[in-house]
């Protein structure tokens, strides 16, 4: 019985490549055996309509084949296309088939490219491109898909920020040494080439992505390569003016308060802040925010002293 390829794909003859690959999508998922384990049929049925797509989704042989009709192979010189492997569809249209019919779990193997047929993301044991169950199946020419990039959480603290970190991990059983560099923040990422997951078809495996994590310091608040630091000062400092002592991460340094100097007011450090990731040499700026201190317990004398130079100063 003459078959009509269009009519199995249920596609005009009119369609392109795109109308038949989809067709083909949608009916390998409906009339998949494994999705049909009742029917006896289904196996028979999912062989058409492989055979079908391995005809129409070549341009020669869909040429052939609407000039000839299902005698298009004898006219070609070509043998039966039954039972067909991927060698007979285009690899890029299998690929992107497989991944939308199965999720892209095809399955993985160590240096070989030939598979079972038993590895389809869960619809295990029949060969979707012909010679029935468990047989395998050759993938020629099989385009070395990379794996697939993992990443792995790593918290650091301001100080090992600001000098980088060296870091050693253990994943999956690997010892693996790398290091955090200087002025990494929250969100960057170390990236670890070849380190992820295997490639299932043996080509480059994927990478390993250290995703850094920045802990709050007391002592500095953080704004992208710029520190804040508080720095406290008496009121006799910030009113006749003076010195005052500042933490950095090099060393203490000295802020001179100029007279007048009012509580929250702020003083920049030019390059005492943390390093420029991928700016070697560079570093943003230290800002010390002035935090006023005023004495307590004051005797009586004193307070007649202050009260009156408050006065003074109305």
């Amino acid at each position: 019985m003459a078959k009509d390829y269009y009519d199995i794909l249920g596609v005009n003859k009119n369609a392109d490549q795109s109308e038949i690959k989809r067709a083909f999508r949608k009916k390998a998922k409906q009339y998949h055996p494994d999705a049909n384990p009742d029917d006896p049929s289904a196996e028979d049925r999912f062989k058409e309509l492989n055979e079908a797509y391995e005809v129409l989704s070549d341009k020669s042989k869909r040429q052939q084949y609407d000039q000839f009709g299902n005698n298009w192979e004898s006219f070609a010189g070509g043998g039966g296309t039954g039972g067909a492997t991927y060698r007979n569809v285009n690899p890029e249209d299998l690929q992107d088939i497989l991944n939308n019919m199965f999720g892209g779990r095809q399955g993985r193997s160590s240096g070989s490219d030939t598979r079972t047929s038993s590895g389809f993301g869960g619809f295990s044991g029949f060969n979707p491109f012909g010679g029935g169950f468990g047989q395998e199946v050759q993938y020629d020419n099989q385009p070395q898909t990379k794996g697939q990039d993992v990443e792995h959480p790593i918290k650091i603290t301001l100080d090992e920020a600001y000098h980088g970190k060296d870091i050693v991990l253990t994943i999956d059983g690997r010892r693996l040494t790398t290091k955090i560099p200087a002025g990494a923040k929250t969100g960057s990422k170390v990236r670890l080439s070849g380190e992820g997951q295997p490639s299932p078809y043996g080509g480059q495996s994927g990478d390993l992505y250290l995703v850094v994590e920045v802990t709050p310091d007391k002592r500095y608040e953080r704004d992208g390569d710029d520190l804040i630091t508080d720095v406290a000062i008496d009121v006799f400092t910030a009113m006749l003016g003076g010195k005052a002592d500042v933490q950095t991460f090099t060393g203490v340094g000295k802020l001179t308060i100029p007279p007048g100097t009012q509580g929250g007011q702020k003083f920049r450090l030019s390059g005492k802040g943390m390093p420029k990731l991928k700016h070697k040499g560079q570093f943003g700026d230290l800002y010390a925010r002035v935090n006023i201190t005023v004495p307590t317990n004051l005797t009586d004398a004193q307070k007649q002293q202050v009260e009156a130079l408050r006065d003074s100063l109305q």
